[in-house]
């Protein structure tokens, strides 16, 4: 366990005429983390930016909308002179700008085309099975066109006891049709169509049969689409050209608007300024050597006092070793410390991975997890990747660590069993189960210990596992209070739960052996102990006793989440013998399939193995656990400055 580095609080004040010395210092030095200022009756108000801020934000979002254009990702890193991207700088975004304008335009109009053709298509499809030209339905005085679709079948005889004076184009399958007819007869022949369910076509204002009309289209669909490949060919090769420019520019832009959008978060008056904030208190010496040197000591650097009521507010920077920090991440995910608690990391970096294998406990799927998380923290270059990938690694570890003690290769036992049913055989000739002592409801505990066979025994194991971590977290929360409010208050506050336990058990124990007296006594104990609560908490503290033995209950999830992963490993296993079995005139097909279903199959519980025991292990510290001691709310310790990539001066 570990306390949050321990910050120093710093006022900076001078003269405006070296403020900007003063920022660009702050922000190459990257050690100072600013407060904003928020007006208020002192007279002081927050400045202007500086005159540069319009330009760099406009250029910074012009670069960022050409970074967007051209699918630029971050890359490795090609590091710059940050003064030859400036000199070229509005040259290249203004060449840039018209260039990817002028694409832009092509592209859409290009787009525009394409979408006109697929509308001409589509007016054309309906007439193909006619195929007569378009001229030919339009241009008549003593004729009518009916062309459309129909629903039923149409009987010509009908047509023909209606009018004799017609021709009839009439395509059975797609049930389209064109029907020239004397306009005499017209309204009959429509209340005709209209029975079959006739629905009238939109003949395209064009001439020209729809077969050859329909080759030139898609003539002109491909040419199309090869002008905006060519065109997407030249945005591809701008953006390799352009990238790494850009990434730099990018970045030097970020830079600067930083610096210039300060004066918004700091106090200034006519004349002077102050920027107040915060240091680790390790960098502090560093920080007023940097400004000093920048402003030939005109600038004044003073520490504060931190009260109490400000240790609240102080940013959170933690203090873990290497090999602890990837599970900050998780500390992240629920709410970082706050500057005045400890930091649980170093505890999950134990009790977490110690639930994840104690949920899984497979060598097998400990090999297949740990090799994919290797893979990916060498394959992924993202620095959000690798603390995850080495949780994972961390998770593994216990994992195997539990398979052995467990027995378990990919749901199949390594040790031989003998039941009631007879002897069920392991992967390992010549591992024998050997039986231990005897659990509960008549249950033998044995090495390797078989989960399966022995569940009443897990349950109350995993139980008396979750007691201890979560008196674990009492003991944490009796050290956090200590700290600030001395050891009664600490005491009654976590302590006495920890009484009310031993008196607890104590009058079972007697209850459970007959003794009385020793009943008696512990049921003193327990009373003594809900007093002291009472003292420390309130009310709230007795109401809440019955969540005490829910916490320890919940943590027989361990091995329900466990079985869960053994059922769906043994199920596999299970149908892919019997395919290999079932039949032996087809031996080497099912042996395929076997294999098929073994990898998908196993490929899915590893995929369940990651999600399942992360989260209920995750539950477990976060619910049962952190709700004993740990308060959580820090503020990152976020100083003003940036990280080059890119970049160099």
């Amino acid at each position: 366990m570990s306390r949050p580095k321990e910050m120093t609080r710093a006022v900076i004040v001078g003269h405006k005429s070296i403020m900007k010395e003063t920022i660009n210092a702050l922000h190459d030095s990257n050690l100072f983390h600013i407060e904003d200022f928020v007006e208020d009756d002192s007279g002081f108000k927050i400045d202007k930016p500086f005159e540069n801020a319009e330009d760099v934000s406009k250029k910074l979002v012009k670069i960022r909308s050409i970074s967007s254009f051209l699918g630029i990702d971050k890359k490795e890193s090609v590091v710059q002179k940050s003064d030859s991207v400036l000199r070229e700088l509005d040259s290249k975004l203004d060449e840039l700008d018209r260039s990817i304008s002028a694409k832009t335009e092509a592209t859409i109009k290009l787009e525009n085309d394409l979408k006109e053709l697929e509308s001409q298509k589509k007016d054309l499809l309906p007439f193909m099975s006619i195929n007569l030209n378009f001229d030919y339905y339009r241009g008549y005085e003593n004729l009518k066109v009916f062309a459309g679709t129909i629903k039923g079948t149409l009987d010509e005889s009908q047509l023909s006891g209606i009018t004799q004076a017609y021709e009839l184009f009439y395509d059975p399958q797609a049930k389209t049709i064109a029907l020239f007819v004397g306009s005499t007869s017209a309204d009959k022949v429509y209340e005709f169509l209209q029975g079959l369910g006739f629905r009238e076509l939109r003949v395209p204002d064009r001439g020209g049969v729809p077969s050859e009309l329909l080759k030139v289209i898609e003539q002109k669909e491909v040419e199309i689409k090869r002008k905006i490949e060519s065109l997407q060919t030249e945005i591809n090769s701008m953006s390799a050209k352009y990238a790494d420019f850009i990434l730099a520019s990018d970045e030097i832009l970020s830079i600067e608007s930083q610096k210039a959008e300060l004066p918004l978060r700091i106090a200034t008056s006519a004349n002077t300024f102050i920027i107040d904030g915060w240091s680790l208190t390790e960098n502090y010496d560093s920080l007023v050597s940097t400004v000093n040197d920048a402003t030939n000591g005109k600038a004044y650097i003073t520490t504060l006092e931190i009260d109490e009521e400000e240790e609240e507010h102080v940013p959170v920077e933690y203090n873990n070793s290497k090999v602890v920090a990837p599970l900050q991440e998780i500390m992240d995910l629920y709410s970082r410390p706050k500057y005045t608690e400890m930091d649980p990391s170093a505890v999950i970096f134990i009790t977490f991975p110690l639930m994840y294998g104690l949920i899984l406990g497979d060598i097998g799927y400990a090999m297949i997890l740990g090799g994919l998380a290797l893979f990916i923290k060498k394959a992924v270059k993202s620095d959000a990747v690798k603390p995850l990938m080495n949780i994972l690694i961390y998770c593994q570890i216990s994992t195997a660590f539990f398979g052995i003690i467990y027995g378990e290769f990919l749901g199949f036992s390594l040790a031989s069993l003998h039941t009631a049913h007879g002897v069920v055989p392991g992967l390992i000739p010549g591992w024998e189960t050997i039986t231990l002592f005897s659990g509960l409801g008549g249950e033998h505990v044995t090495f390797p210990v078989h989960r399966t066979h022995m569940v009443m025994t897990m349950i109350a194991a995993t139980s008396l596992i979750g007691l201890l971590h979560v008196n674990l977290g009492f003991l944490l929360g009796f050290f956090n209070i200590k700290r600030h409010h001395g050891f009664t208050h600490a005491f009654l506050e976590k302590g006495s739960w920890i009484v009310i336990e031993l008196g607890a058990i104590v009058a079972i124990a007697g209850y459970m052996g007959g003794n009385s007296m020793l009943t008696n006594v512990g049921a003193v104990v327990a009373v003594v102990g809900v007093l002291m609560l009472t003292k420390g908490e309130g009310i709230k503290g007795p109401i809440e006793l019955p969540s005490l033995v829910g916490n320890a209950l919940s943590y027989a999830r361990i091995i329900a989440v466990g079985l869960s992963s053994i059922y769906i490993a043994s199920t596999v296993n299970d149908i892919v013998f019997k395919m290999i079995w079932v039949d032996h005139s087809k031996i080497g097909f099912l042996a395929l399939a076997a294999i098929i279903v073994f990898v998908l199959g196993h490929g899915l519980n590893s995929v369940l193995s990651i999600i399942a025991p992360g989260l209920h292990a995750l539950r477990l510290q976060y619910v049962e656990f952190f709700g004993k001691f740990y308060e959580g709310g820090g503020k990152k310790y976020n100083p003003f400055g940036y990280t080059r990539k890119y970049t160099e001066e």
